[in-house]
């Protein structure tokens, strides 16, 4: 089945921009066509790809006929490139999903070794993020799973280290007696979201124990940084954003001796590994810089 690259472009605006008005504006178009071309494209695909709200998101088919037109653009952008090394290849974008606690201590920096492309960014849990991948709605995802996605080929990056911080005044009001079952099960623990188990294979390891303490939901990494600091509970926080706060006394970690290092997986699709060589290059360099060698 062929797709018209306007109805694509069309689509992709108004997931961007999160409406038709701003996806017009971007596109030199009136609102009326592309609407016209989203409803055609959708006609040609036989499915509903945009769900019409404020803002408006994509369907599954929406997303993966979107990521399909930015790997058909950046297919094209290296062929320009490669065809013509006087003329700038065009700026293509590329959408990837990664855990955010990646994008808060190390991720950034290898994207900013990459000028010519603009990134859209979908925040996942580690344990899940590859899921991006096998919807085929990205085109590259930092993952803690070790096996590749059905098409992708997977690069071990390295290792992001997390200890168990809460503050002094948290510690004491909680934790007199020292770190046991019975005080883990009662003190206010922090969570990224329901896919988050950090803190439950934290305290597995340090008690043995299966535990549910009282839960505060905080889908934010240095969100959960200051939470910790200000005595709402205890998480696990990566070792990069925290490191300064141990040292200076801010933070105490709940066990000495017991971190949980989160091993971490570049995957993208095969077919477009050459395409993609300069990202995996820089995301590659970042991690070597940042964290910790693989096992």
């Amino acid at each position: 089945m062929q797709f018209d690259p306007a109805q694509l472009a069309a689509l992709s605006a108004v997931l961007r921009h999160g409406g038709f008005e701003a996806a017009a504006q971007d596109l030199g178009l009136t609102q009326s066509a592309v609407s016209q071309r989203i409803k055609a494209l959708e006609t040609r695909a036989g499915a509903q790809l945009v769900t019409r709200a404020k803002p408006c998101t994509g369907t599954e088919a929406g997303r993966r006929l979107a990521a399909h037109a930015d790997q058909v653009a950046l297919l094209e952008a290296r062929l320009a490139g490669d065809l013509s090394a006087l003329a700038p290849p065009p700026q293509t974008r590329i959408r990837l999903a990664l855990p955010a606690d990646s994008l808060a201590t190390w991720f950034l920096d290898a994207l900013a070794d990459l000028p010519d492309h603009l990134f859209d960014l979908s925040i996942d849990d580690q344990d899940h993020s590859a899921d991006w991948l096998r919807r085929g709605e990205v085109l590259g995802a930092v993952t803690a799973q070790p096996d590749p996605a059905p098409g992708c080929d997977s690069t071990p990056l390295g290792a992001l280290p997390y200890v168990a911080t809460a503050s002094p005044a948290f510690l004491a009001r909680h934790f007199p007696s020292g770190v046991t079952a019975r005080a883990l099960d009662r003190a206010p623990m922090l969570r990224f979201n329901p896919k988050d188990r950090l803190q439950h294979l934290w305290i597995e390891r340090v008690t043995g124990a299966r535990l549910s303490p009282p839960t505060h939901g905080l889908p934010s990494s240095e969100g959960f940084v200051q939470a910790c600091r200000l005595g709402i509970g205890w998480g696990m926080n990566p070792l990069p954003l925290v490191a300064h706060d141990l040292a200076t006394g801010r933070l105490v970690a709940l066990a000495d001796a017991t971190r949980i290092d989160t091993p971490l997986y570049w995957q993208t699709p095969r077919l477009m590994a050459p395409a993609l060589t300069a990202l995996t290059r820089a995301v590659k360099r970042a991690a070597r810089k940042h964290l910790a060698a693989p096992n």
